[in-house]
């Protein structure tokens, strides 16, 4: 268990939870846990229940009878969309769902601008807070980079971290990241992975998932296996190396187990 377990109970746990569609079951009595400052990386093939996993952390699925959601040791019954995001689970799609033609400051505050108290859009506030945010949290020092600056100047790895530094001004207390490296350059990618390791420092955990182990492994705390709907492997990062990772991935992928 990863030393992030002394700091109180998980942020998100699932026990037992199995999802059924139709005759398709998706996922077979997962237990999966994040603990406060808690980087998780989520791996599995194509098919193996990632999406339906995440889907319901986030409160898209409910899971099957029996099954059960926590959040911070209590147990939530009216699980949903709303709520989820009511408690600070945020998701950082693959696509970052950003607005290309909008200036930076307007998509750090899309859906959740601050007003004056005339009831107009404090577009002041807005910019001076992107600005503090560039700097402060995304590393932007250079005077070109501005939160007028419209996204689709930016590289991948910017908008990245313009969709992850939202998640974070807006109090997420677990922050999903979905193949947030999908389509990026290596330099794109490292700039995305140090956004990652910005989201432990600031305090937060949260779930990276991704198809690439090499992206995934240096930057996480812990890390689960799905394969056909079950978890088939947890391991502290500290107790298993990278190419130790590797051979029971290719094993789970030829045999469906690890043993």
């Amino acid at each position: 268990m990863s030393q992030s377990s002394s700091a109180g109970p998980p942020v998100i746990e699932l026990r037992n939870v199995s999802k059924t569609f139709g005759e398709v079951r998706s996922l077979s009595e997962v237990n999966f846990s994040v603990f406060p400052g808690e980087i998780v990386g989520l791996l599995g093939d194509n098919g193996a229940g990632k999406s339906t996993l995440v889907k319901t952390v986030t409160g898209f699925h409910k899971p099957d009878p029996g099954g059960e959601i926590l959040f911070m040791g209590k147990h939530i019954d009216d699980w949903s969309v709303p709520r989820a995001r009511a408690l600070g689970i945020e998701t950082v799609y693959q696509e970052r769902a950003l607005c290309e033609k909008q200036p930076i400051w307007r998509n750090m505050f899309m859906g959740r601008e601050p007003r004056t108290k005339w009831g107009l859009l404090d577009v002041k506030k807005m910019r001076e807070e992107s600005a503090r945010l560039m700097s402060e949290h995304m590393g932007f020092t250079s005077a070109a980079v501005h939160p007028d600056n419209v996204v689709s100047t930016m590289s991948g790895g910017e908008k990245q971290g313009v969709a992850i530094t939202r998640a974070l001004y807006f109090d997420a207390n677990l922050v999903i990241l979905d193949e947030p490296t999908m389509g990026l350059s290596l330099t794109e990618t490292k700039k995305t992975l140090e956004f990652v390791k910005g989201i432990k420092e600031a305090g937060r955990s949260a779930i990276f998932i991704d198809h690439n182990i090499f992206h995934v492994y240096p930057v996480v705390d812990r890390l689960f296996v799905l394969d056909r709907g079950k978890v088939v492997g947890v391991y502290d990062k500290s107790e298993i190396t990278m190419d130790e990772l590797i051979e029971r991935l290719y094993h789970v992928a030829r045999t469906g187990s690890l043993h």
